[in-house]
């Protein structure tokens, strides 16, 4: 059982995966940063060609870990729980097989913001704040640090990590922390049109390149190249033949197998 507050439905290919916790600004707890890799599986082997990702409500796409969920956890429970369950289950998210679209439907902090690095494309409505505030509370965004670096800049972390910085909509997109900016209300009918365009294209071919994008970041290169290299065996005739050998009980006759 996942927790019900992170809520995943399907409509024909598209695969909609939302935070539902408005009343604490879909800060995420515990059980909610569990839920995120069973669900991830089960997109994987869904038919969904495209993963929109966003929060319910309009005040905040997800506001990050819930404090009171944290806060009273001693040194070596917040090391080996909540850091580590947070970074499974965001790597769990930024290397599902199809390209994810992230809606910021309100504020994007700490958190929320590696949250939605995770994602391939980001659409921010216009009244989005986005941000990392941790070391105002004297902690460190923790769950995703490096991959904000790689996808938006070691400058613009800086800016929002060291010194506070919190940017608007239209600042983030100059900065190229999000992708698009759209007027509040319209962050998702914008992300359904774009997934319309991804699904008219080769659905193999854009896993493909996605994972190869990935591995050039430094995103799950050791995964990326087995996952290849399986594929390419998998192909081969020459495993029908290891098969049946197998079955046969007999020696396997290879291409090229001088024997």
């Amino acid at each position: 059982m996942t927790d019900p507050r992170i809520e995943l439905r399907f409509e024909g290919q598209l695969a909609l995966l939302t935070i539902r916790r408005p009343e604490k600004l879909n800060a995420l707890d515990a059980s909610m940063v569990d839920a995120f890799v069973p669900l991830c599986r089960q997109i994987e082997r869904s038919d969904a060609r495209v993963v929109i990702l966003t929060g319910e409500g309009s005040a905040s796409f997800c506001a990050g870990g819930d404090i009171a969920a944290w806060s009273g956890l001693g040194p070596e429970a917040f090391s080996r729980h909540w850091l580590r369950d947070g970074h499974q289950a965001f790597d769990a998210v930024a290397r599902l097989v199809q390209p994810v679209i992230a809606v910021l439907n309100g504020q994007c902090l700490g958190g929320g913001l590696e949250l939605a690095a995770c994602a391939d494309y980001r659409i921010a409505e216009t009244h989005v704040k986005i941000g990392l505030p941790e070391t105002g509370l004297g902690i460190i965004p923790g769950w995703s640090g490096k991959r904000l670096t790689r996808r938006f800049g070691a400058q613009v972390v800086r800016r929002m990590a060291i010194w506070g910085e919190i940017f608007p909509a239209d600042g983030a997109l100059s900065l190229g922390l999000v992708d698009q900016v759209v007027p509040k209300g319209q962050g998702m009918a914008a992300a359904q049109s774009l997934a319309l365009g991804v699904s008219a294209r080769s659905a193999r071919a854009t896993e493909l390149t996605k994972m190869l994008i990935n591995e050039a970041e430094g995103e799950e290169s050791g995964r990326v190249a087995d996952a290849l290299a399986g594929a390419v065996a998998a192909a081969s005739p020459e495993l029908a033949e290891g098969l049946s050998a197998f079955r046969e009980k007999r020696k396997p006759h290879f291409k090229g197998d001088a024997s």
